[in-house]
């Protein structure tokens, strides 16, 4: 055989070798793209080796992912305590402004329009039988960022109650404020600040937190403008809870002493807010 004939047929087979290897490629290549894309079984075998069987395109798709996504918080806990706090923490000059035994349609109103003048959120531990001609009240308090608390259903003395009485007292009261606040309250108060154990754990079970007072402003005894805003005034200190009331008689003195007080306490760089809930 001649030199050129020997080169002409070692190029000839050269690109058949070429040519049959592109075809398993391909062969190949079709293959992953039809199983990625489902669109049905590959059609074609590779060149050599045993034909290739038939995959149902179902058995690459994906499968959900479990654990993707934030872990699942734990259960918060409401922790029982022994006695009610009486003052917050915060950073700075923080203090909290309560009004008890509301809402009252006569004195309610004022309060919140003097709070609003000066964007400024409080506390209100309302009673139940109160919200139950008031709950546009509470839905006003909502809409304004203030806290509901519960201050049990009629004000009775809890320390007197049998455990099942003060259940019922707290319970209807954390209904009727759902109802009407849309949230369930996180804290209460007891009237008169008569607590026992049995408060205490029963709050605690409905998901609630006791807060006390700091500075009492006794403007339930109508003392006048001046003593109630000189007591709040005298008594501010950083974390403090100022006691005062928007129900339970006359409040016109509560009204007028708020709108005294709360601008003065503001210029003197107070910041006046609501607290935040602490879980176990």
């Amino acid at each position: 055989m001649k030199k050129d004939q020997l080169l002409t047929r070692l190029l000839t087979r050269r690109r058949a070798l070429i040519a049959g290897a592109g075809a398993v490629g391909a062969a190949a290549t079709a293959g992953v793209i039809t199983t990625v894309t489902g669109d049905g079984p590959v059609a074609s075998a590779p060149a050599a080796g045993p034909p290739a069987r038939p995959v149902r395109s179902s058995a690459y798709r994906l499968q959900p992912v479990t654990g993707y996504g934030p872990p699942r918080a734990a259960p918060r806990r409401t922790l029982v305590h022994r006695e009610a706090p009486l003052k917050v923490s915060g950073r700075g000059r923080t203090m909290v402004l309560t009004f008890d035994d509301g809402p009252d349609p006569r004195f309610t109103p004022d309060i919140l329009d003097t709070l609003a003048e000066y964007d400024v959120r409080a506390m209100f531990f309302v009673c139940g039988e109160m919200v139950a001609g008031g709950r546009k009240l509470l839905a006003r308090m909502a809409d304004e960022g203030h806290v509901v608390g519960n201050h049990t259903w009629s004000h009775p003395l809890l320390t007197r109650l049998t455990r099942r009485r003060i259940r019922s007292e707290m319970e209807r009261t954390s209904d009727v404020i759902e109802d009407a606040y849309g949230e369930r309250p996180e804290w209460f108060r007891a009237p008169y600040g008569a607590w026992n154990r049995a408060a205490f754990q029963i709050g605690a079970e409905l998901g609630m937190e006791p807060l006390g007072w700091t500075v009492d402003t006794l403007d339930w005894t109508t003392p006048g403008v001046r003593s109630i805003a000189n007591r709040v005034e005298h008594g501010a200190a950083p974390g403090v809870v100022v006691l005062s009331h928007d129900a339970g008689g006359d409040r016109s003195q509560s009204v007028r002493a708020l709108r005294r007080y709360l601008p003065e306490l503001l210029d003197s760089g107070y910041h006046v807010t609501v607290p935040r809930r602490h879980y176990a």
